[in-house]
């Protein structure tokens, strides 16, 4: 049996699903896709608004949990964040301890989302970090034993526009063709970020 939502991930969950399906109209393709049990969901990332449309599409059934920026974490926004089912992440260096916490998690039964480009994308002003593919969501899934589920997400970049929303959950990423090979993360973050632009594409068109 898939884990259940924490009290505050079920609040928040219902309060945000008339936002969602009303003022943004959300509308989302492709969860015949996902599998059973625990598995590491990759998408792509414009705004701190992207966990929402990725993850009240499928509540009440899963329970999604979020590898979020350490500098997120400070009180009392850590208490709200810990027990809605998020866990810090140090960016810009390898975090052994939240990449532990991942793994753990999906073989527990969850799923853990993740963002590969590492920091929302922007227009203009130059970020510390650049929206560039990183190899941890499939290090994860590797090391883990879980699939590697793809997603495209459209509008989050225009919420005050009230742009529509709209997501594309993708099969898993082949992945057991890799075994053994000394840079399977690299292949399997590469078959990623393909899909997930596919994903982003059929997304933008729906």
């Amino acid at each position: 049996m898939a884990p259940r939502p924490s009290p505050v991930y079920a609040l928040v969950a219902i309060l945000s699903w008339p936002l969602l399906y009303g003022l943004y109209r959300m509308r989302t393709t492709g969860k015949e896709h996902l599998p059973e049990g625990g598995f590491v969901l990759a998408a792509n990332h414009f705004s701190n608004f992207d966990p929402w449309p990725l993850g009240i599409p499928l509540f009440p059934r899963r329970y999604l949990r979020f590898m979020a920026k350490s500098e997120l974490f400070w009180t009392p926004f850590k208490q709200f964040a810990t027990a809605a089912g998020a866990f810090p992440v140090r960016r810009g260096e390898r975090d052994t301890a939240a990449i532990e916490t991942a793994t753990r998690l999906c073989l527990e039964g969850h799923v853990v989302v993740m963002f590969p480009e590492g920091t929302r994308r922007k227009k203009g002003i130059r970020k510390r970090y650049e929206a560039k593919a990183h190899s941890g969501a499939a290090r994860i899934a590797l090391d883990a034993g879980v699939p590697l589920v793809p997603a495209g997400i459209v509008g989050t970049d225009r919420l005050g526009r009230l742009a529509r929303l709209r997501v594309a959950y993708g099969r898993p990423v082949p992945l057991d063709d890799l075994a053994g090979l000394e840079d399977a993360a690299q292949v399997a973050t590469d078959r990623l970020m393909l899909a997930i632009a596919e994903l982003e594409r059929e997304a933008a068109a729906a």
